[in-house]
């Protein structure tokens, strides 16, 4: 029997991490169309941080945020048909109004989520949603990758990035990416051929007629990357208001230059699953948090340090 109430991270204002605190909520009721989740895992992405910072998108708290879920169907709405209670699954929350997985219980559109892998736990499940889904739509979707050419990821170490040079990997690409020297063994695991030091490199030194770039970073580095596509190549950035001249000097170039937001997607989230049942796609995990201690997950993320992604336990079952 579905519990009434439920543990859920909330904040009264923006500002650092000390804003979140643990709240007792009425476990919501899925609407039509929509499903019921007991959350398991939820994945913290940089856009919750900047969420609890600032105003952004959704405007003045209180608002329970993230967007990552892996966990149970406890109960559907009316008109679902793709699921049933009990089904394990994973999936993003419509973004950025659907926010709301920090919490034991979490509705949402029903074709957003997909069938949790069964090689994956809901820890390693829960962390892949939101990036993983960014890559998959900024490299597929977007820049329309193919077998045999040549993709540059920025920050092939962090949370997109390290599902992107998969991605791309899967895809046949040959992969560039950045990051410091430290972390290239690991960029050579998750598929990068040639890692490049941003300290100590320049990469328009280094790659030379790229078929796409994605851009994490924004700024004078997305600038720059369109000086290393062929003509006709693709610059994804995933920050949505693209930084002065980009898009004008796109044009001079004969590139394109295209900024985007994730969506949720049924369809993406599948094609991830199947990537990650097939064991071409794996989370690499930096570190995980019992719900109670968020704030301290946030603390962690805006180091910017993190190597592939953190991750909420809610259920306690790491």
């Amino acid at each position: 029997m579905t519990a009434k109430t439920m543990r859920a991270i909330s904040q009264n204002a923006h500002g650092g991490p000390e804003v979140l605190h643990e709240v007792e909520l009425d476990v919501p009721r899925p609407g039509p169309s929509q499903v019921l989740v007991r959350v398991h895992a939820a994945g913290l992405n940089p856009t919750d941080w900047k969420h609890r910072s600032d105003r952004l998108f959704l405007g003045d708290p209180p608002y329970v945020l993230g967007w990552d879920v892996s966990g149970v169907v406890e109960a559907v709405g009316i008109g679902v048909t793709v699921l049933k209670p009990g089904d394990e699954v994973f999936g993003m929350l419509p973004y950025p109004y659907g926010a709301g997985s920090f919490a034991e219980y979490v509705t949402g559109p029903a074709r957003s989520f997909a069938r949790k892998p069964q090689g994956l736990t809901h820890v390693e499940a829960g962390a892949m949603p939101l990036a993983a889904l960014t890559a998959w739509q900024a490299l597929v979707d977007t820049a329309h990758v193919e077998s045999g050419q040549t993709v540059l990821v920025h920050a092939a170490a962090g949370g997109v990035g390290h599902f992107a040079a998969q991605i791309a990997t899967a895809l046949g690409a040959r992969v560039f990416g950045t990051a410091s020297a430290g972390k290239h063994d690991f960029l050579r695991g998750v598929g990068v051929d040639e890692p490049i030091d941003y300290r100590e490199t320049d990469f328009t030194e280094v790659v030379d007629e790229a078929d796409a770039v994605l851009d994490t970073i924004g700024g004078d580095t997305a600038v720059r990357s369109l000086r290393v596509l062929r003509g006709g190549g693709s610059l994804v950035t995933i920050l949505p208001i693209p930084p002065e001249g980009l898009l004008d000097e796109a044009k001079q170039r004969g590139v394109r230059a295209e900024p985007m937001l994730v969506e949720s997607d049924h369809a993406g989230m599948a094609a991830v699953a199947e990537l990650a049942e097939s064991g071409r796609l794996r989370p690499h995990i930096s570190e995980v948090f019992p719900l109670e201690r968020i704030a301290d997950a946030h603390r962690a993320g805006e180091t910017g340090r993190v190597t592939g992604k953190l991750v909420i336990d809610v259920a306690g079952e790491a």
